[in-house]
């Protein structure tokens, strides 16, 4: 899930901070989402957020929560 929102941002061109300040979460929000994945991969962030995110890039939540 991480590994998807990392691509999405990558192709933007953006950071983390960057995405955190134009979505309205806090950094460290995903930058425990990264720490969290790296040890248990598949790692979840919550549902509001994850909104955020999609709605961001355009996706949906589903892009995210899909396998591959």
């Amino acid at each position: 899930m991480y590994s998807k929102y990392c691509k999405l941002r990558d192709a933007r061109g953006m950071n983390d901070l960057q995405v955190a300040t134009a979505v309205n979460i806090p950094p460290s929000t995903l930058y425990d989402w990264g720490q969290r994945e790296a040890k248990n991969p598949g790692a979840k962030m919550g549902i509001d957020n994850l909104a955020k995110l999609a709605a961001f890039f355009d996706v949906t939540v589903d892009y995210f929560v899909e396998g591959k």
